[in-house]
């Protein structure tokens, strides 16, 4: 098996995943995933759709992470690995699909508007 790449987004982020065979190694710009997201909820995050398919010590993985937050950041990797273990094995779909690992989270921030201080909140407002 050659290295298989897939891209995640979420928010303002955005992952891009080279999956290859090897022992459950995961690199996110060339850290650790451990000093990388150093929670450990983040970290259970993104080894969801592995747990899922007992596939945690089969691959390794290389990612670039840019944009957003360590949340988003988290969310578009597991989005990322995701598609990559269906582009392996097509029959997975159903199962991560299930989980709710396939969904693109189409959510964004909505754009500030003039004449406004964010992007729905209006000034405060007094008729004395």
């Amino acid at each position: 098996m050659d290295v298989i790449n897939a891209l995640g987004r979420r928010k303002s982020s955005v992952a891009r995943v080279y999956l290859s065979e090897g022992s459950g190694k995961i690199t996110i710009n060339k850290k650790d995933i451990t000093e990388y997201f150093p929670s450990s909820i983040l970290q259970f995050v993104v080894k969801q759709p592995l747990a899922l398919l007992d596939a945690t010590e089969k691959y390794d993985i290389k990612a670039n992470l840019d944009g957003g937050g360590y949340t988003g950041q988290s969310q578009a990797l597991r989005l990322a690995i995701a598609r990559a273990l269906v582009k392996i094995n097509p029959e997975d779909k159903a199962a991560l699909r299930k989980e709710g690992f396939i969904t693109r989270d189409a959510r964004e921030v909505e754009r500030k508007k003039p004449g406004r201080p964010k992007a729905r909140r209006r000034f405060q407002f007094s008729k004395r």
